[in-house]
């Protein structure tokens, strides 16, 4: 009996039921929740640095932007405002369209 002791999707229980298996969950305390999405964001960067090609990376990416929806809520916000700071951010910084590699910067 594989012991799993993550946070998984609203539907995998349903999913697990549905394929004839028992399994035992409980609902995350607020604080404990933020502490799992964070883990769970770490286990999804992770796939999508091991993906191995572009399609397994966009699922991926789909699920590290699943997380991050999650957390913006977690945050008492929405993925709208997290869009808001970041549009704000490369207006006042750039974006990383440009694939500038900084090397060193000289004190003079």
């Amino acid at each position: 009996m594989p012991v799993y002791n993550k946070l998984v999707r609203d539907k995998i229980p349903q999913i697990i039921e549905q394929a004839g298996k028992t399994f035992t969950t409980r609902i995350l305390e607020d604080d404990e929740y933020r502490k799992e999405l964070r883990k769970k964001a770490f286990e999804e960067l992770e796939e999508y640095m091991n993906a191995g090609d572009d399609e397994k990376a966009l699922e991926e990416l789909a699920d590290v932007l699943e997380i991050i929806h999650a957390l913006a809520e977690c945050h008492g916000s929405s993925i709208e405002r997290v869009e808001q700071i970041r549009a704000e951010k490369a207006e006042k910084r750039g974006g990383f369209k440009e694939k500038i590699f900084l090397v060193e910067v000289h004190d003079e």
